[in-house]
């Protein structure tokens, strides 16, 4: 007998359907299986005999084949076995096929037939309900999370026999509730905890209302990781769409916990410098894992010690900041992972923290070039502020009133935001980082002595044509913090002093070779 069971595959963070077909017939006994399958896929036959065989099923002298289709699709991971279990026995005229028409089925299998969790239930129960089915059946602890999905009705059965006991009428299940859980507090870090370093706190409100890429530059303990820390705090918050996007991210990770609910706290991601690449962009296997470029998404990618990270390590970044994704290839085809984050990087001016300070700083030139040629130029025009920052002055330290609240800023930027949103309303994009080459004459109008300033700093400098553009964009940004719809000389003057080149990088030895 010939049935067809619906189960979800996974690719990046979105999930693709998948039918299990299964034949029971007469022939040499065993299952046999078919369909571009992993080690891990195929070992399934041996699970789903055993799992079948404890929970009261023997499977009978019959030869078995079991294709998952589509057969060009690479199939990988152990979410197969329950669909493949459901197969077998609708196969063996156990549970009639009418019934299991408009349900899929997702999760691994025991060889006590209990059901075990996977991860990337919430993209999978997201694709069910695309393609038009009414029920999912997943493990009971991934049912929370699946259950946060609208519109499809989700079991959570622990055993296969809790699973069979929906078909054959010999128990009753109700779907699935979602338990809506209160967040739990957490104490924030506010930006009225630093003291003085105001052009840094400028510059991180400038990061954060236009999505401009921002490096600290300044010897240890200038503040450069608190004041990182806290720019999640003044960004707005996760609308719907981000925060179940961000869900899936971390679902597919394995990184979701349900009873949590969704996510809705924009992430901080510190990685060590010791990170790899594949840890940075996301690998492992033929289905990569996101990394942490993916994981940052719709928050900050914060990468302390900026220099010492390996090469290819930072060189990854390049596509993520131009294309906001990234592409990871494999044998068995690409995967898009999204990469839409906000990076903030911090490094030491020398290997020692304390150049330009010959009283302190003991590196030599040579060695100071060399620890600043770490990080590229490619990488440098990729970033559109930089600031340097210096040791806080005891007298800012002993201050006893306390500066801007992050709930402030936060209002600030979201007005800021609220101004792109409003101008970009009929674009592809939404921020002032993201403004295409070819519409910046159109959105960054400019008054003559802004546009003059621009060019001499342009011809003075030797900015390249991309750096051109980005400081065009953070002028606009500067602008409409003033809420200036032209852009002033004044805005395009705060732009360039936050260019890398000027902030710090070309002192007197310091110099890019």
């Amino acid at each position: 007998m010939y049935c067809k069971i619906t189960s979800l595959a996974l690719k990046g963070i979105e999930a693709g359907i998948v039918s299990a077909e299964v034949d029971v017939g007469n022939g040499l006994p065993g299952i046999n299986m078919v369909g571009f399958l992993s080690a891990e896929v195929r070992e399934a036959r041996e699970r789903v005999r055993v799992a079948l065989r404890n929970s009261g099923y023997p499977l009978p002298a019959k030869k078995i084949t079991v294709n998952l289709s589509p057969a060009d699709m690479r199939k990988e991971g152990t979410a197969f076995d329950l669909a493949i279990a459901m197969g077998i026995l609708c196969g063996l005229g156990i549970i009639p096929e009418e019934l299991l028409r408009d349900c899929c089925f997702i999760g691994e299998l025991g060889l006590d037939g209990k059901i075990r969790a996977v991860p990337g239930v919430l993209s999978c129960t997201f694709a069910a309900k695309e393609a038009g089915l009414k029920r999912i059946f997943v493990p009971a602890d991934n049912a929370q999370e699946s259950a946060m999905v609208d519109g499809i009705e989700t079991y959570g059965p622990q055993t296969l026999n809790e699973a069979l006991d929906f078909f054959i009428g010999t128990g009753e299940q109700e779907p699935v509730v979602r338990d809506f859980r209160p967040q739990r507090a957490e104490l924030s870090e506010d930006f009225s905890d630093i003291r003085g370093q105001y052009l840094g706190k400028r510059a991180a409100v400038i990061a954060a209302a236009g999505g401009h890429n921002l490096l600290l530059l300044g010897p240890p303990g200038s503040g450069k990781t608190m004041l990182a820390r806290r720019i999640p705090g003044i960004l707005p918050p996760l609308s719907l769409e981000e925060s179940m996007e961000l869900t899936k991210i971390y679902s597919v990770a394995g990184m979701f916990r349900p009873e949590d609910g969704r996510i809705l706290k924009r992430p901080f991601r510190n990685p060590h410098h010791t990170c790899s690449i594949a840890g940075m962009a996301g690998g492992g296997g033929h289905q990569p894992v996101p990394g942490e470029i993916t994981l940052a998404t719709k928050g900050v990618l914060f990468l302390d010690e900026f220099p010492e990270f390996k090469r290819e390590s930072i060189e990854a970044l390049r596509q993520p900041l131009e294309e906001h994704r990234i592409v990871i290839s494999r044998l068995y085809g690409n995967y898009e992972l999204p990469a839409s984050f906000l990076l903030v990087a911090a490094m030491n001016p020398c290997p020692c923290g304390y150049y330009p300070d010959r009283n302190r700083c003991t590196c030599s030139p040579d060695r100071i070039r060399r620890y600043r040629g770490r990080v590229s130029h490619a990488i440098l025009d990729r970033i559109d502020l930089c600031v340097e920052l210096s040791a806080v002055p005891i007298t800012e330290l002993s201050k006893e009133e306390k500066g801007e609240s992050s709930e402030s800023l936060r209002q600030r930027v979201e007005a800021c935001r609220r101004v792109q949103e409003e101008r970009y309303r009929d674009e592809s994009f939404s921020l002032n980082a993201e403004i295409p080459g070819a519409l910046l004459d159109v959105f960054c109008n400019m008054t003559d002595t802004a546009n003059e300033r621009l060019i001499r700093a342009f011809v003075k400098k030797g900015f390249s044509a991309r750096l051109y553009d980005r400081i065009r964009r953070v002028s606009r940004t500067v602008a409409d913090l003033e809420g200036s719809e032209i852009i002033k000389e004044e805005h395009v003057s705060e732009a360039v002093m936050y260019h890398a080149m000027e902030g710090g990088f070309n002192r007197e030895y310091g110099g890019f070779l």
